[in-house]
């Protein structure tokens, strides 16, 4: 039985351990908080296994180090002993923004196989993105039993290292972005007098429609917008005030400004 550990079980863990526990079973799950009344809640609602670090680390096939990038250096120095002990293989998988697997392996004090993580939030209705990379020690049997446990978290998709700190700029931080834009769309609706969760009901679906539409026509969406524009009509007056407004200039910015703090944490 491939068991399955996680050091640090919040909104991320937490969701990612939901989609293993599809994949593998509640039995092979063993998560890790520090806050020991949310994980007892966790494990009451999802009958998986209550571990302590050491168990985990010593005994998990695939351990997600589920704590953010500022924490990192704290929990090796607990763990990083606790690995030297191991006589059989095992995964470390990092979902810390803007730490590399180099800097993973330094921590660790071993040299371990490493898949770095992305995941973004929609991966708690197993709709999620989760873009990976892995360092050299990490077999093709790893990978392939790593996708098999986040099989039901979303779509997953390799990427170099040097580019996964911008493409997580997108996947990662977009859902935030998406939901201003979400909102911005039902409020407007509201201020023309539509009731709010009716506002609501149509801007997600429009979103949410909008997206499948462009995944599965493979069109660009510069022509899938232009398409929606009729001469002189409703949708190209609205167009016209989000360039007014500097929209994708905006959204670019944002994509910009969240990478150069990646960059940041990267650092710490």
């Amino acid at each position: 039985m491939t068991k399955i550990g996680f050091l640090g079980c919040g909104n991320m863990g937490g969701a990612l351990a939901r989609a293993a526990i599809k994949a593998v079973g509640a039995e092979s799950i063993f998560v890790f908080d520090v806050d020991s009344k949310k994980i007892k809640a966790f494990a009451d609602e999802t009958d998986v296994n209550v571990a302590d670090a050491e168990y985990i680390v010593l005994n998990c096939d695939y351990i997600f180090l589920g704590v953010k990038p500022q924490m990192l250096k704290e929990l090796f120095a607990k763990i990083a002993p606790v690995l030297e002990e191991r006589t059989t293989d095992f995964v470390l998988v990092s979902m810390a923004a803007g730490i590399s697997t180099q800097s993973i392996t330094q921590m660790a004090q071993v040299d371990c196989p490493v898949i770095r993580i992305m995941p973004n939030m929609p991966v708690a209705v197993g709709e999620g993105m989760i873009l990976y990379t892995t360092n050299d020690f990490v077999s093709m049997e790893d990978v392939q039993g790593f996708l098999n446990s986040m099989q039901f978290a979303g779509v997953l998709d390799r990427i170099d290292e040097d580019k996964i700190d911008a493409a997580s700029c997108v996947s990662g931080c977009g859902p935030a972005f998406a939901f201003m834009f979400c909102e911005a769309l039902a409020d407007g609706a509201v201020k023309c007098g539509l009731p709010r969760d009716k506002a609501l009901l149509y801007a997600a679906q429009t979103l949410a429609g909008s997206a499948t539409m462009l995944m599965e026509t493979g069109e660009h969406p510069g022509k899938l917008k232009d398409a929606v524009c009729s001469p002189a009509g409703s949708t190209i007056e609205g167009v016209k005030a989000l360039e007014d407004g500097a929209f994708r200039a905006d959204v670019m910015n944002a994509v910009k400004s969240a990478y150069k703090r990646t960059i940041e944490l990267s650092k710490i």
